[in-house]
């Protein structure tokens, strides 16, 4: 599905704009501030808040492309060869986009540098943080969440049981309790109550636990079944249930936002969960597409295409610290705060374009050099065999939805 590429970037770029012209300057009603505000220049962008202040759901949409992309990765691999697939694609770009950001904040942050080195080995090693000390950029927070994910999927395949129906069902119903209680407490809170903060931390500190998450993901494998067969009944339920626990996670955040934060108090709710849902209606779309041309071979996704989804990873990961840097050099040196955003960002997308293009294929050979040295290679599995996560799906037999691995 080719769709998959621009909107991982769209939702990219969405989350970007959020950090650098609304959150840059508006967390000083709530008082969060990541190392960001070590190396920020002091600008405001209230104007732009209006059209900016809901980029945050780029995240909700990222997760579920997450679980679509992997979803179908681990209906078509062993799980030695999905362990090793998801290790590939997301340690060499965290390797360098987290030095690249420690060395900033090194030399460019007014913090002391102490205070960046247990975060940075954090990051190197993707190890969530817990509820206290600070991530080395708020954005790798996602990343607990996703490494999660990919643990559950892991240990699915493994058992060679639970199928990724199953883990779907699993995930609908966990997280749709818990966005349940919290849409509830949250609705009887103030933002200045304890209760409704605690809920709130599960989006951010907590997220390896998937307690909010999980929904999202789940509905992105429930989209990947429906591009491949027709839903039961009972999994329309599903769907409905994952879509309705995701709208009710986007809504208690974007009210504790809209609560907490006097520039945007005029602004609905309903707008994050607006374009969210767009984005998921898109894939709905492309998933029944696809499900309809089964047995036609799927054209190649154009290169540039796949250019884009190889760039958001890396993009997503530098955008916050290092684009912020970058935009008091720019606004040091003399160009007005709006224009220095989109240099900045084009900046950064050229850089990326690198990372992804020359840095990370490099690591990756390196990588594939060491394990085949020591013999750690998974094998690979007989292309006439499905896996048992496959025919838990019951697939129909073309090959399933062809999907970049770039999306993932």
């Amino acid at each position: 599905m080719s769709l998959l590429d621009p909107l991982r970037l769209a939702a990219a770029l969405g989350v970007a704009i959020f950090h650098q012209m609304f959150w840059s300057w508006a967390w000083v009603s709530i008082g969060v501030p990541g190392f960001e505000r070590t190396v920020a220049a002091d600008v405001l962008y209230p104007s732009a808040a209006p059209f900016t202040w809901f980029g945050w759901v780029g995240v909700e949409i990222f997760f579920v492309i997450s679980g679509f992309v992997i979803a179908n990765s681990a209906s078509t691999s062993s799980p030695g060869q999905f362990l090793l697939g998801r290790a590939l694609r997301i340690y060499p770009a965290v390797w360098v986009c987290a030095t690249a950001t420690f060395l900033v904040l090194l030399f460019f942050g007014s913090g002391p540098a102490s205070e960046f080195i247990l975060p940075y080995f954090h990051a190197m090693l993707m190890v969530p943080k817990g509820v206290t000390g600070q991530w080395l950029d708020e954005v790798y927070w996602t990343l607990a969440a996703e490494t999660a994910f990919y643990g559950l999927v892991f240990c699915a395949m493994l058992t060679k049981r639970i199928t990724l129906r199953h883990l779907a069902f699993g995930l609908t119903i966990y997280s749709a309790i818990f966005n349940a209680v919290a849409l509830l407490v949250a609705s009887c809170m103030t933002p200045s109550d304890l209760p409704y903060l605690v809920i709130l931390m599960f989006r951010v500190p907590c997220a390896a636990f998937l307690l909010s998450h999980g929904c999202f993901f789940a509905l992105g494998i429930w989209l990947f079944i429906s591009a491949n067969r027709q839903l039961t009944a009972l999994e329309q339920v599903a769907i409905a249930v994952t879509c309705l626990s995701g709208a009710a996670e986007i809504y208690f955040f974007a009210s504790f936002f809209l609560t907490s934060i006097p520039a945007i108090s005029d602004q609905s709710a309903l707008v994050p969960i607006m374009v969210w849902a767009a984005a998921v209606l898109l894939i709905a779309r492309a998933a029944n597409r696809s499900r309809r041309s089964a047995g036609i071979a799927p054209a190649e996704a154009p290169a540039y295409l796949r250019t884009l989804g190889l760039i958001t990873y890396p993009l997503y990961l530098t955008h916050n610290v290092i684009g912020t840097a970058i935009i008091r050099a720019l606004v040091e040196a003399g160009l007005d705060a709006t224009t220095a955003v989109w240099v900045a960002l084009g900046m950064l997308v050229l850089a990326c374009w690198f990372i992804c293009a020359k840095i990370e294929p490099a690591i990756r050979s390196a990588l594939m050099q060491a394990l085949a040295h020591f013999g750690k290679l998974p094998k690979r599995r007989p292309a006439t065999r499905r896996t048992v996560l496959a025919r838990g799906l019951r697939l129909p037999l073309p090959t399933p939805v062809k999907v970049n691995i770039a999306a993932s």
